[in-house]
Parts: C-alpha cells; structure tokens; sequence
C-alpha cells in the first residue's frame, strides 16, 4: 500500500505538471484568437470566459492521455535513474505487479476523459455554437466600439462617433441596412442620427436602438431616386431579423443519439468518443516499457521517440474516422483495429521488457 501511493503520487504529480504546461499552451492559443474577435467587435469581452469554459472539456479529451502516458515515462524514469525500481524488485515486486499499480490511477485518468469525450465535450461545443449564433445574429451597443465600421448579423453595419462618459448614450450614429435575398423590400437603409441609445423591452425582452435627430434614406441600387425620412425619434429593432440556424452537427449530439444513429458519420463520431477512454489503458501499457532507461542515459532519451508513437497513434485514429464518416472504411471495424494494433504492440513491448528483466 505504501509503494501504491507512492507510485500513484509521483506519476500523478507528473502527470498534472505536464497537463497544466500544454493547457496552458493551447488555451493561450485559443484566447488569443478570441481576444482578437473581441478588439475587432465581433464579440463581447464578457463573453471569453464563458468560452474558454466551454472548450475546456475538448482540450482535456486530448490532453489527459498525453499527459499522462508522458507522466508515467518521466515518473518511472526518475525512479530508474535512483535506483529505486532496482530495490523495489530486490523487495519483491515484480513487473506485473507494478503493471497493476500502473492501471489503478489509469482508471482514473481513463473516467475524467470519458466524462470529458462522451458528455462534456459535445455539451460544451453546443453551448459555446450557440453564444456564437447568438451573438452572430443581433446588433448588441455592448460589442461596438467608437470610430469603426463594424458588420453584424442581417447585412447590418454600423458606425457611432463616441460614447457618453457613462456609456449608455452614443453620439454620431450610423446603421446601414443592406437588403437580403428573400426581402420583401428592395431597398438599402442608411439610418443617420445626432444621438441614441439601447433600449430592452421586459415584456418581450427585445432590444432595440433609439435613435434622435436623423434621417433615414432608402435607396435602391442601380437607380437613381431614393426615400428620405426625417425624424426626431427612430426605433431600429437590435433583435434577431433572420431565422436562427438549427445547430444539427453531429459534433453537438449526445452520445446516446449517436449510438442510435446508423449513419457511417454518426458512427464514426460515436467510436472516436469511445475510443479516448480506451486510449488511456493503451498508452499506459506502451509507457511502462518506454520508461525503463539506462542511469546514463537519462530519463528524456525516449521522450521524443514516445512523442511520435503518440503522434502516431492519434493521427491514425483521426484518418480511420474520417474514412468512416466518407464511407470508404467499413462502421463494422470502425476504429478498433487502430486500438488492437496499438495493444498488440504494447503487449510486445512490455513482453520483451519482462523478459530482459528489470535492472
């Protein structure tokens, strides 16, 4: 029990160190790209967090794996360069026994990521679609900023000049209204006005632009006349002006109706979720033998060869699903002859590992 917890820690401890670098890695990645949306308008900064939540489940599905398949190599690594695992055998533990340590906190790792693949990672990307589409589909005062031509859903672009000091007054304000295909209208709208603000209805939760001393012109293109509308108070509606797109990727759907779904993209979908658990026990095997190095040699010498076999490994995975959402790879097989080739091979490797013997 107590080389059982010790084991568990360092290869845990490891594990979360190596975790915590490559989220830090790719979420930086991702906010950047979202930071960028944000300076450009095409999203609220209050809404970063809320989507780095989101995607967090997504990353974790690939990161857990790779993290810990690198932890148990840099964990028993250090423990071959100490001399630890040699007084360990010398105390009577054998290597199929530490086998069984090994898969213990492998269980573990295994539940989060298939709590993350099966569950948290399609219900993340919906919500996340969903805020996106949202905020796609309105004209929000939140999102603009002053002296820019910013677009919004609706073919709408709009332009203020400043904001009033406590932000809720816009000075200089211009919206263009561009006509889109299935409008009754045949006209463009530019709408210009001395002042306005945003407006919510509680009763009906719209929102809407009030606009003071403008005009409004509508013009058609390719002719010469044009509408003129004078106006001390103008009300632009800011809600939804086009049907919401239905969010039917398969990417969203929950496992169970993936399960149910015969299709070769529905499959393909549902075996890659079900796959990342058992990836897991695969590289925990692969890792046990891949750790065992020489005092010498030091304990990153098969990093960079391990690194590829992950590589390897998921890339295969990735082209095998592929091929059966395009039909060319039979749903029957599915991806499971990637994760019996990967088995075989870590079986093989540990196989030749025990018969060298553990130094």
């Amino acid at each position: 029990m107590i080389l059982f917890r010790y084991l568990t820690r360092e290869v845990l401890l490891t594990m979360s160190a190596v975790a915590g670098i490559l989220l830090l890695v790719i979420m930086g990645s991702r906010f950047i790209r979202y930071f960028s949306d944000a300076a450009e308008g095409d999203i609220p900064v209050t809404m970063l967090g809320s989507l780095m939540m989101f995607h967090l489940p997504g990353f974790m599905e690939l990161i857990l794996p790779l993290s810990f398949f690198l932890g148990i190599m840099l964990a028993y690594g250090q423990l071959y360069m100490n001399s630890e695992i040699t007084v360990m055998v010398a105390c009577g533990m054998s290597p199929t026994r530490l086998l069984k340590v090994t898969l213990l906190p492998a269980s573990v790792v295994a539940v989060l990521v298939g709590a993350c693949s099966l569950w948290l990672t399609p219900l993340g990307a919906l919500q996340t679609e969903t805020a996106l589409e949202e905020q796609r589909s309105r004209l929000d005062v939140s999102v603009l900023a002053p002296g820019r031509f910013q677009e919004f859903g609706g073919g709408r672009t709009a332009y203020i000049g400043s904001f009033s000091s406590d932000g809720t007054e816009m000075q200089d304000v211009l919206v263009h209204e561009q006509n889109q295909p299935g409008d009754e209208t045949t006209h463009d709208y530019v709408t210009r006005a001395a002042s306005g603000y945003q407006e919510t209805r509680l009763e009906t939760g719209s929102r809407f632009l009030v606009l003071d001393d403008g005009e409004r012109y509508g013009v058609t293109p390719g002719q010469q006349n044009a509408e003129r509308l004078t106006f001390e108070r103008y009300t632009l509606r800011l809600g939804l002006n086009r049907d919401r797109q239905e969010l039917d990727s398969l990417e969203y759907a929950t496992t169970p109706a993936l399960w149910s779904d015969p299709s070769p993209r529905a499959q393909a979908q549902w075996q890659w979720r079900a796959g990342l658990p058992l990836m897991v026990f695969v590289l925990a095997l692969m890792a046990q033998p891949l750790s065992r190095v020489n005092p010498r040699q030091g304990r990153f010498g098969k990093l960079l060869p391990a690194v590829f076999l992950y590589v390897a490994y998921l890339s295969l995975l990735l082209a095998i699903v592929d091929a059966i959402g395009s039909g060319t790879w039979p749903t029957t097989l599915g991806v499971w002859p990637v994760h019996g080739l990967f088995l075989g091979l870590g079986l093989l490797m540990l196989w030749r590992s025990q018969r060298k013997g553990m130094r």
